[in-house]
């Protein structure tokens, strides 16, 4: 059986009177769409100066493809701030890019080969140059169908007047800052390890298309069953978007990053962009004059590393990443392993961001001693489980190397998390944290609840393909943002941003600059100030 915390363990560690400093953390959100026709096909379309400059604009802008969108919130204390501007950033895109329509599921359909698929583009500065060509390497390394598998990145901080008396509470000796990354290296731990419940409760890709399983060539193809002529799936799948043939990635399984300090990490992801990797040598740096990738490391740059849980520090202008992290710390953590649920029009419910939010306070609280490698692998072991198989009701969870039910553990943990919800409660009759947790207890107990076997009930209740729902459910979202009324100074701001964002990318379109070659060589190689952005 897993370990269970003594009743008031919460309460023992941080007492009543640092309690309300947790309320209010912030929480943002980063929502990938692909804009797709109405018949299903990625768009050949290029990113619609209506929307603004990708490589500008602070809200919306363009992942791997110039076809898959990225709708960014700002980081508000109120949950439903957070959607409400998402859902805002929703009503405009729509409003703008004419007959498309924004894709509702994290698995990509209809032509999935790689000329069908652009590659999004930034312009001819240096720093648009090295998005670009970062992605064209992601393409020859992957191929592009991976690419464009959406999801959900939900980011959490900790309110910054909590840190100061909790330091002393627990007597750390170090510096505040120490003290604050050494504790979300923490949290990411328990993150990692408890992720699992994430999968389960949240999966949304339990199929897909068959120009997907073309596209994609993976060695565990095999694995899926067919569902009809054009859908594959896996009975009690809840994510194939983090499974073997979704982000999994056997050549970054060859080097290890430890997350057992923040130290241990930047030092495991510096090496993994300074290595080379035989099979990215032979892909080539360049055919001729053209980039074909940023270098042939394992790793082009830190970002290529994919990871359920991320520590985050924004970036100053000319500063990389793994800096900013060396030198002021973490700032907050980005949760990576959400799928678009079909259900929700923007992908995600205030519910949901409620769930996050108190399930990573008390992966914060919960115990966090470092892990080894055999842990790492335990971990990944039952990731792997619940994307495949996490409404099967035989399977295991490893716990210290011994068996245990899905179902004990994840109620267990949610038992666990009530006097979270308790204190991020407080002062509010509706007790809405409480209800999010009981509506997750619930899917526990009922595993037909979840978005991944809602899924298939209505494509078998339907006689539905996978392309089917999620085109039928793409039409219906889209026509609800076109019919929403945006508040009109919302739009002027929206309007303002666009224009704004245009005019820097125009400027840095025109700007002298360094050659290309330099500027890269420049990126790479100096010390400590790294030159360049990206993303």
């Amino acid at each position: 059986m897993p370990y269970k915390l003594p009743d008031g363990y919460f309460k023992r560690i941080v007492n009543e009177s640092l309690q309300p400093l947790l309320i209010d953390g912030l929480k943002g959100i980063e929502k990938e769409s692909l804009r797709i026709t109405r018949e299903g096909s990625i768009s050949q379309l290029p990113h619609p100066v209506r929307l603004g400059a990708a490589l500008t604009h602070p809200h919306i802008t363009t992942d791997y493809s110039e076809a898959l969108l990225e709708l960014i919130t700002p980081a508000l204390s109120d949950g439903r701030e957070t959607l409400r501007f998402l859902t805002d950033l929703h009503k405009y895109v729509c409003a703008n890019i004419d007959d498309e329509l924004l894709l509702a599921s994290s698995m990509p359909i209809g032509d999935l080969t790689n000329p069908a698929i652009p590659i999004a583009e930034y312009g001819s500065s240096n720093i648009g140059m090295m998005k670009h060509i970062y992605r064209r390497g992601l393409g020859y390394r992957y191929g592009r169908c991976m690419q464009v598998i959406s999801g959900i990145h939900f980011n959490y901080s900790i309110p910054e007047q909590f840190w100061p008396p909790y330091q002393q509470l627990t007597r750390h000796a170090g510096s505040l800052q120490s003290f604050t990354t050494h504790s979300y290296m923490g949290m990411i731990r328990n993150l990692q390890c408890y992720g699992w419940l994430i999968l389960y409760l949240f999966g949304s890709s339990p199929a897909v298309s068959k120009t997907f399983m073309d596209s994609r060539h993976s060695a565990h193809s095999h694995t899926l069953e067919k569902f009809d002529e054009t859908s594959y799936y896996k009975p009690y799948a809840t994510s194939l978007r983090m499974s073997e043939i979704g982000y999994i990635n056997p050549v970054q399984s060859m080097f290890h990053v430890s997350f057992n300090s923040l130290d241990d990490y930047i030092r495991d992801l510096a090496r993994a962009t300074s290595v080379p990797y035989p099979d990215y040598e032979r892909i080539g740096l360049k055919a001729g004059d053209q980039y074909q990738q940023l270098n042939t490391h394992f790793l082009q740059i830190e970002n290529e590393y994919y990871t359920s849980v991320r520590p985050k520090q924004p970036t100053r202008p000319n500063e990389r990443p793994l800096q900013a992290l060396r030198s002021r710390g973490i700032q907050y953590i980005e949760m990576r392993s959400l799928d678009v649920d079909v259900f929700e029009p923007v992908g995600i419910s205030v519910e949901t961001t409620r769930f996050l939010e108190a399930f990573s306070l008390f992966c914060l609280f919960l115990q966090n001693p470092p892990y080894d490698l055999k842990q790492y692998e335990e971990i990944n072991s039952n990731a792997l489980s619940v994307a495949n198989r996490g409404r099967d009701p035989a399977l295991k969870l490893l716990k210290k190397g011994r068996e245990t039910s899905l179902k004990q553990w994840a109620l267990m943990l949610c038992e666990q998390m009530q006097e979270i919800c308790d204190v991020l409660d407080k002062g509010n009759s509706d007790k809405p944290y409480t209800q999010a947790l009981d509506k997750q207890m619930e899917v526990i107990r009922h595993p037909e609840l979840t978005s991944s076997a809602r899924m298939l009930s209505t494509m078998r209740d339907q006689r539905l393909s996978i392309t089917d729902l999620v085109l039928q459910k793409s039409q219906e979202y889209t026509h609800y943002f076109k019919n929403c009324a945006l508040d009109a100074s919302v739009k002027i701001s929206f309007d303002f941003q666009v224009e704004t964002s245009l005019a820097q990318q125009k400027q840095l379109n025109t700007a002298t600059e360094i050659p290309f070659d330099k500027y890269l060589n420049n990126y790479f190689f100096q010390d400590a100030e790294a030159s360049g952005v990206y993303s």
